[in-house]
């Protein structure tokens, strides 16, 4: 048997500081980080990958406003545009792995899961949402477009004007997850979780997606816990996780047990949207039976010791 390992691509593994986000751009960069995925499976690994979709879904949701502001066709709820954007960049990881695989000469079948992924009804989350989505509209803009949707914004902390948010609630369970272990078994190469999955609610065996989105850390989290996965790497846009970040006593941190992972938490070393969810996630993992966490980015996939590991 093959070691199996979870990863999770990081926004930058697609789009980078600075660019337009043209698909030329996001398909250089898959590429580049699949480039260096290629160490893990010349390793020998059998791996699944999960991916974020924050500007992409943001930029789905800006089409579908211009859409229905200038044809009146109607936009689509955010179950859907998770879905939409899990589909065109899991197409991207696809292309961009064989081609990879090609010059490596290295036999590998990739296939892409359209997931959902349950989450609980009664959430506490969905009585405070808070995840800002979309783009920014001004003060008059968003009192309209509540008016008119009953979507609720909120005012960006940094000015940059008023956003549309919606809840995350925690992954429950990852659906289809016995045909993703199946598949990576067999040697497949397996994109799923995109966007942390599509957010569902199951109801008395009926299915309906919801205004949500799941943090994917926490989501590629529970898929390689459900998977078995030995090791989960979440690949950011630095090669270690810090403390006292960008401080004249900054340290990077090599190897770390769960206790003092959480114990840095408390602390507050590591900041909401960037690298706390990161080290949550990687947490989980452990303490549900994973042997190592790695977080790094993906340029060091070439060294078997590379990045922070989190270890029980």
């Amino acid at each position: 048997m093959r070691n199996l390992a979870m990863v999770a691509f990081g926004g930058n593994a697609l789009l980078r500081s600075g660019q337009k986000g043209t698909y030329q751009e996001q398909l250089a960069n898959v590429e580049q980080t699949c480039e260096s995925l290629c160490n893990l499976i010349k390793r020998g690994y059998n791996i699944v990958i999960g991916h974020g979709n924050g500007p992409q879904v943001g930029n789905v949701m800006l089409q579908h406003e211009a859409g229905n502001k200038d044809f009146k066709i109607p936009a689509m709820p955010m179950d859907f545009c998770v879905a939409e954007t899990q589909g065109s960049i899991a197409y991207m990881i696809e292309l961009a792995l064989r081609n990879v695989f090609a010059k490596n000469d290295i036999y590998r079948d990739v296939v892409t899961i359209v997931t959902q992924v349950a989450v609980n009804a009664l959430d506490p989350m969905f009585q405070n949402p808070t995840k800002p989505v979309g783009p920014y509209y001004t003060k008059e803009e968003a009192e309209k477009l509540h008016e008119e949707t009953g979507a609720i914004y909120k005012e960006d902390p940094k000015g940059n004007g008023w956003r549309k948010v919606v809840a995350s609630p925690r992954p429950k369970r990852i659906n289809n997850i016995k045909i993703i272990k199946h598949l990576v078994k067999g040697g497949n190469v397996v994109v799923t979780v995109g966007g942390g999955g599509i957010p569902v609610i199951e109801e008395n065996d009926y299915v309906r997606g919801v205004e949500a989105v799941i943090d994917k850390d926490l989501a590629s989290a529970l898929c390689a816990i459900q998977i078995e996965a030995e090791e989960f790497y979440i690949l950011t846009d630095v090669p270690k996780v810090y403390i006292n970040f960008r401080k004249p006593d900054e340290k990077a941190l090599d190897v770390i047990t769960v206790e003092e992972a959480k114990k840095y938490l408390a602390e507050g070393q590591f900041t909401e949207g960037s690298m706390a969810p990161k080290v949550r996630a990687g947490i989980m993992f452990i303490e549900n039976g994973g042997k190592t966490c790695v977080i790094t980015e993906a340029g060091q996939l070439d060294n078997p010791y590379c990045g922070t590991r989190i270890v029980r």
